[in-house]
């Protein structure tokens, strides 16, 4: 995924203010985090679109440090959760506590009743507890004893996974994985910037005391709500979106794959496209958008047939042959 320019031209007010304060979370998060620019901006056009992110990649990579500094320069309330094969699902939602002095049940909120839910190693919790979240995510709102209780807004997901082929893992069921907007893959550092990160923890950086790296907040949900409204006014061609939904009907035509992007994965990626578009400076959307999002939107999407996963293809080629043979409008 491409990183976003610094071009302001076409926004003035509080949606160029906003853009402006959204573009120098980069720089802010940088402060605690190296190398991974394209995650953050993956964070931020989630925010952008109400949606939610998994983030996965090997343990050391900073997912968790990443998700952290940016509740930090957002100002918006976070809670972690650390997810385990013995965690239960009203561990995440919360549960009715019995109340001896007034004599009734009251409702003990749980975590998820925050701005920025970090979902630690999800994988690492059976199908039961992952499936707590999929209200949530999606409605908005989480049901304790038939009475729906509304989460704050803004509210995303952001968690983390170590890759299925680790030990004690469980694979997310199909119906999770569509609830998340994006899906980011965190790599290993480069060597220099691996030499940075050993730097710094010389230097006597602490990645539990990001008050102390230097990190202060750069916007708040005002930001996101102005910004929010900007790119709900980016505009979409009937091109633009007959070039998203014959990417989608593609994969679901490939040999490669059993199944292919659903109706809502093409929504999910005109939306993406849309709040790129707005964050590299444009008020309407263009082919090169939808391309630089059809990954991370798209590759949590499909599921690979086992021949071809045997024989070294996976989901990020198929995509790629795709958009390389879909006719870009012009």
């Amino acid at each position: 995924m491409m990183d976003p320019t610094t071009d302001n031209a076409g926004y003035t007010g509080d949606a160029g203010t906003a853009r402006a304060s959204l573009e120098s979370l980069r720089a802010e998060i940088a402060k605690a985090v190296v190398g991974q620019d394209p995650a953050v901006t993956g964070l931020v056009v989630a925010l952008l679109c109400r949606g939610h992110v998994l983030l996965e990649g090997v343990p050391g990579v900073a997912k968790t440090l990443l998700v952290r500094a940016l509740a930090s320069a957002l100002e918006l309330d976070t809670k972690r959760i650390q997810f385990t094969p013995d965690l239960m699902p009203s561990d995440v939602t919360g549960s009715l506590v019995y109340d001896t002095r007034s004599a009734e049940f009251r409702f003990q909120p749980g975590p998820v009743f925050t701005n920025l839910l970090l979902a630690d190693e999800i994988n690492r919790t059976p199908p039961k507890t992952q499936s707590s979240l999929l209200e949530a995510m999606e409605e908005r709102q989480v049901t304790v004893d038939g009475t729906p209780r509304p989460l704050p807004d803004p509210f995303l997901v952001a968690a983390t996974q170590n890759p299925v082929e680790y030990e004690g893992t469980y694979p997310l069921p199909e119906a999770q994985l569509d609830r998340f907007l994006l899906k980011l893959t965190i790599p290993l550092p480069s060597r220099q910037d691996e030499i940075d990160v050993l730097t710094r923890h010389s230097e006597g950086f602490n990645p539990r005391d990001l008050h102390a790296a230097g990190l202060r907040p750069v916007a708040g949900p005002a930001d996101l709500e102005a910004a929010r409204a900007a790119v709900a006014k980016t505009t979409i061609s009937p091109e633009i979106t007959a070039y998203v939904v014959d990417i989608c009907r593609a994969t679901r035509e490939s040999p490669s794959l059993t199944l292919g992007v659903s109706p809502r994965g093409a929504t999910a990626l005109l939306a993406t496209s849309r709040a790129w578009a707005w964050l590299t400076g444009r008020d309407y959307v263009i082919p090169d958008d939808v391309k630089a999002l059809a990954l991370p939107t798209l590759r949590h999407r499909v599921q690979l047939r086992p021949e071809a996963e045997m024989e070294g293809v996976t989901a990020d080629s198929v995509i790629n042959a795709i958009l390389a043979h879909v006719p870009v409008p012009r």
